[in-house]
């Protein structure tokens, strides 16, 4: 099978002035140049990524999904000499116009009513093939390329950055207008709205309403309204890579029970994003963040949820539970998510050479500094909102 030949010009003027990514054209090449490297090592002849999460790290920030959940619409063959994207032609266009113009991909495509696995299968017969997915025979290196994912380059903490401070403003903006009476669904929405807006694609949104995450922690909404208070928590994507931040809000007096729950997860969240320190193993971090829960007077409540998770182009590929001793590195993000009662926490942090920085904090929000072994870690508050 040859490669197609397809002429994917602008017939208008402003192709004859496309802006190059340069950083992100530098980036693809290390990344393929690290796939090659494995390759040779191994002895594969070519690798094949289907997955979205490293579809979108080799390509470096693509995405190969339709629409969400509902289908993929691309895979890449690679070799140490070239990277093949394989799709049907309803999608070459978009790939080669939006998702990786100018960025050294070739194409082979089949017509829409043909198998695309049909094309991948007859790429990867007769040959030593590594792949993300265990498809047709191949051997499932994913674990390998999680190992390349991670830590995040400095071209993703750079994007992360920016993806912290969208969505910290779209989780905000929300919650500061918000009246009493609104659905769960339509902060939700609301909040949904804000995050397409500013080109982040919501994976997981939570408005735990009136206490409803002391009996849900993983609830998500639906058609109640908010009387007293509420959590909004959220997980998005920003060019595949993951981040996710929380907030609670309440209007007027804060009840005791709220209070109570709060002072004890400010605490825990706080002891969780100061110890996510480079060179420590999970189950370091993990030991200090359980010892405030049992000081705090919440022993149980740990037993309740999940606690946090690594976040990069997969969110939770790396479980962070008591035993884990996945050892953090400068250029690892974490997702601090302690809950106690109603009260739901969530700050994405980076583990730096420095110690760890907070990406989803902003100066419009009241926090809470919480002192932990002499330095200050400012923990977003309840916002009160008098009505």
């Amino acid at each position: 099978m040859s490669t197609a030949t397809i002429d994917l010009s602008d017939p208008s003027p402003s192709a004859e002035f496309a802006i190059v990514d340069t950083d992100r054209v530098s980036e693809i090449a290390t990344r393929h140049q690290r796939v090659a490297d494995f390759l040779r090592q191994e002895k594969y002849a070519a690798l094949l990524i289907q997955e979205p999460s490293n579809f979108a790290w080799l390509t470096a920030g693509a995405c190969n999904e339709r629409g969400g959940s509902t289908g993929r619409t691309g895979s890449i063959f690679v070799t140490p000499d070239a990277r093949v994207l394989v799709c049907s032609n309803a999608d070459t266009a978009q790939f080669f116009e939006t998702e990786v113009s100018n960025m050294g991909f070739q194409l082979k495509e089949r017509p829409w009513f043909e198998p695309r696995n049909v094309m991948v299968a007859d790429l990867c017969r007769g040959r030593r093939v590594a792949s993300d997915s265990g498809f047709s025979g191949t051997t499932d290196v994913s674990p390998r390329l999680l190992e390349m994912r991670l830590p995040l380059s400095d071209f993703d903490t750079a994007r992360l950055r920016e993806a912290g401070k969208l969505l910290t403003h779209a989780i905000e903006a929300t919650a500061r207008g918000l009246t009493v009476g609104r659905t769960e669904a339509e902060i939700a929405g609301e909040l949904s709205h804000r995050l397409f807006k500013h080109g982040l694609h919501p994976e997981r949104l939570q408005v735990l309403a009136d206490g409803r995450g002391r009996r849900f922690r993983r609830w998500t909404y639906d058609q109640s309204p908010v009387q007293r208070y509420c959590s909004i928590s959220a997980v998005a994507s920003f060019h595949g890579l993951m981040v996710g931040a929380a907030r609670t809000v309440c209007w007027g007096t804060a009840p005791p029970d709220l209070l109570k729950a709060f002072e004890s997860a400010v605490l825990i969240s706080a002891a969780g994003i100061y110890f996510s320190q480079p060179d420590w193993e999970l189950f370091e971090v993990w030991n200090r963040v359980h010892r405030l829960y049992e000081k705090t007077g919440a022993g149980s409540e740990w037993q309740l949820a999940d606690q946090a998770d690594i976040v990069e182009y997969e969110f939770g590929a790396i479980p962070v539970v008591p035993s884990s001793e996945y050892r953090l590195s400068a250029g690892t993000a974490v997702y601090w998510h302690p809950s106690v009662g109603p009260v739901q926490m969530g700050d994405t942090v980076l583990v730096t050479k420095r110690g760890t920085e907070i990406l989803t904090t902003s100066a419009e929000w009241p926090v809470v500094p919480i002192a932990v072994k002499g330095s200050n870690v400012d923990v977003p508050a309840i916002l009160v909102i008098n009505s």
